[in-house]
């Protein structure tokens, strides 16, 4: 039981540092793997024994609380880049989307002036 719980927990965390996107999705990726097995644990030692549901219950509160958090630091990023472009970078116009943006000439990107990457 705990091997299967370690190994699983190893892939979940592996796959976790694979992701490129947000941190919406890796915090919940990670939330439901500590979840999981946290429920597990609780499920096998706690009521009737059954693993299995407690760790189906711990990943999705885990995934959703994780979720939860990313999306706060995907938000406190997004209110950087504002700050950040609105004091150090010069504000660009953009003709045909008819908006302002940033170009941050740290990483080549651009951002409109509500933080959004600009594609």
């Amino acid at each position: 039981m705990i091997k299967k719980l370690s190994i699983s927990t190893a892939l979940i965390l592996s796959l976790t540092a694979c992701t490129s996107t947000g941190n919406v999705e890796r915090n919940a990726a990670l939330g439901a793997g500590f979840g999981a097995v946290a429920g597990a644990i609780i499920g096998n030692n706690f009521g009737d024994g059954d693993a299995s549901t407690g760790a189906a219950i711990g990943a999705a509160v885990g995934g959703t609380a994780g979720a939860a958090r990313g999306y706060e630091k995907d938000q406190d990023l997004y209110e950087k880049r504002i700050r950040d472009a609105e004091a150090n970078q010069k504000r660009y116009y953009d003709s045909v989307a008819d908006r302002y943006y940033y170009f941050d000439h740290d990483t080549g990107r651009t951002y409109w002036t509500n933080g959004q990457v600009r594609k």
